[in-house]
């Protein structure tokens, strides 16, 4: 296991965690403070958590009531 950590780039992979640690924070902040959505708020919820990278994006796509 240690020879494989040895092995990761992480100048490659921090950057893109860091993205999906922010994309998913905002996502959340916008969810929590969204009265109406388009489908289920809690639907989106496991979308934005579960689903990396792509969910929040979706979520800000489609998931965002746009009244």
């Amino acid at each position: 296991m240690q020879e494989f950590l040895n092995e990761i780039n992480w100048a490659i992979i921090a950057p893109l965690l860091i993205i999906q640690f922010i994309l998913v924070v905002v996502a959340l902040i916008d969810w929590l403070k969204t009265e109406d959505t388009n489908g289920p708020k809690w639907m989106w919820f496991f979308i934005i958590v579960f689903i990396n990278i792509i969910g929040p994006v979706l979520y800000f796509i489609f998931g965002r009531s746009q009244r």
